[in-house]
């Protein structure tokens, strides 16, 4: 080959472009899958669990019950419990032994009225808001004497004064004594209220505290849980209750049996006062006492 020759084919070759390395050649991306809603989904459950394994904790796929769910369950079972073991106390018992017990522990006190919020719950309707309605049709000048007030939830709904009596005082509002010795003087209010409060084995004498502080023409109003004066399942006999009510010196008003839960009594104070002195047959009251769920 001539020199000539030679020169060429070098000059070829410099030329030529050498191809790359096998791996070194550029490979096309590979597609990714579409992000649907059930991957996406998949993709967040396996974040959440390898989160939780790496802290230690199980797995949000596993259905262990929560300590916390049986302990509220426990804990409510003993309040029921405590609750139906004072409601028997309150029933069984005179509202002086009441107020003794309270004294000793005035927790006792919440306790009973927690649970006894809890049943109220339960009812369609409350008898105390019957009591504040009908209060709040007639004028406000009105005096209210409150018997068993609990939360004192009338003397917050009514512009009316009211005297706020129960077992223990929770606010300053109330008044803690025995409900058939009050210090209200005599003819000094206009409305005695008793809601659901009639308890204890002298309920009678409450009653003629409530004669004692009514002016002439002042209310009564009861309200009553109804199955304490069904007789066909061991209740009073309204009748015989009314009857009674009425020889102490009141005249019936309103007879509502109408609601499901709860009866309304209303009375109004004779202007003359009653001058026999003979026995009245107070008709025992059966003594709600509720059943454990």
């Amino acid at each position: 080959m001539t020199e000539e020759g030679a020169s060429r084919d070098k000059k070829r070759k410099r030329q030529r472009k050498p191809k790359p390395p096998k791996e070194e050649i550029a490979k096309p991306p590979k597609e990714e899958p579409k992000q649907t809603p059930k991957n996406q989904n998949n993709d967040k459950k396996r974040q959440r669990d390898t989160k939780s394994n790496q802290n230690g904790g199980p797995s949000a796929s596993s259905k262990r019950p929560k300590p916390s769910n049986f302990l509220d369950m426990l804990r409510e079972r003993l309040s029921g419990g405590h609750f139906r073991m004072l409601n028997e106390k309150l029933y069984t018992c005179s509202g002086k032994e009441a107020l003794d017990y309270f004294k000793e522990d005035p927790n006792l006190f919440d306790m009973y009225h927690t649970g006894y919020q809890q049943q109220m719950s339960n009812w369609p309707e409350l008898p105390v808001n019957s009591m504040i309605n009908w209060l709040a049709s007639r004028s406000s000048s009105l005096v209210v004497a409150d018997f068993g007030c609990g939360d004192a939830r009338i003397a917050k709904s009514v512009k009316n004064k009211v005297f706020s009596f129960d077992l223990v005082a929770k606010n300053p509002s109330v008044i803690a004594c025995d409900m058939s010795n009050t210090s209200l003087e005599s003819s000094s209010v206009d409305v005695a209220v008793f809601c659901l409060s009639l308890m204890g084995t002298n309920y009678s004498s409450y009653i003629r505290e409530a004669y004692r502080v009514l002016r002439p023409s002042g209310y009564l109003l009861i309200a009553e849980v109804k199955s304490r004066f069904d007789p066909n399942n061991g209740g009073a006999d309204p009748k015989d209750f009314v009857k009674a009510v009425c020889e102490l010196g009141f005249k019936s008003e309103l007879k509502d049996f109408s609601n499901k839960m709860f009866i309304l009594l209303h009375f109004k104070k004779k202007e003359k006062l009653n001058s026999d002195k003979k026995k009245i047959a107070w008709p025992e009251l059966k003594a709600c006492l509720y059943k454990r769920r």
